[in-house]
């Protein structure tokens, strides 16, 4: 799949990387920003039971 992306992004080599390296980064600011603060409301790993009276 990832190959298949890269072979269809346009431009030489380095513009590709380029490319690809940007939208890696977009994927991760998106995902930091929005998807992961979303989804740890429904995640029950920072409820501790630990010390808790």
């Amino acid at each position: 799949m990832y190959g298949w992306i890269f072979r269809h992004l346009p431009g030489p080599l380095w513009f590709r990387i380029l490319t690809a390296a940007l939208f890696i980064a977009a994927a991760v600011l998106v995902l930091m920003q929005f998807v992961f603060p979303w989804f740890s409301q429904f995640n029950p790993i920072n409820d501790s039971t630990i010390g808790g009276n």
